[in-house]
């Protein structure tokens, strides 16, 4: 029972093509998943083996370049949760998402973080 790794980052963007062609062409990265859902697109990108950054549209009230969410994996995430919930974090979740189980927190920063089982 442990947080094994960071599986994705988010970077919020205006234009996701855009921000593709920057990523892909001027950085090297390669498309890992460009999937579109309803009015929404998951377009990750990222080297072959490691993080991904997922380059997403602005939630509503969020600009562009204003903000990060990351991702992190977990191997038992009920077992996690509860830790988290033991040492004070206060964590949303567990919930079933269409992409899998997940619980969501902030550090005391207010840095938004999810945690995917």
């Amino acid at each position: 029972m442990a947080i094994n790794s960071v599986k994705t980052v988010t970077v919020f963007v205006a234009d996701q093509d855009r921000a593709r062609d920057f990523y892909v062409d001027g950085l090297g990265m390669e498309v890992k998943v460009d999937q579109t859902f309803g009015e929404n697109r998951w377009l990750e990108v990222g080297a072959p083996e490691g993080t991904a950054l997922v380059l997403h549209k602005p939630f509503p009230g969020m600009s562009a370049g204003g903000g990060q969410g990351t991702l992190l994996a977990s191997d038992d995430l009920d077992a996690d949760v509860a830790r988290l919930q033991a040492a004070g974090v206060v964590v949303d979740g567990p919930n079933d998402m269409p992409w899998g189980k997940q619980a969501t927190f902030t550090d005391p920063d207010g840095n938004g973080y999810a945690l995917q089982g």
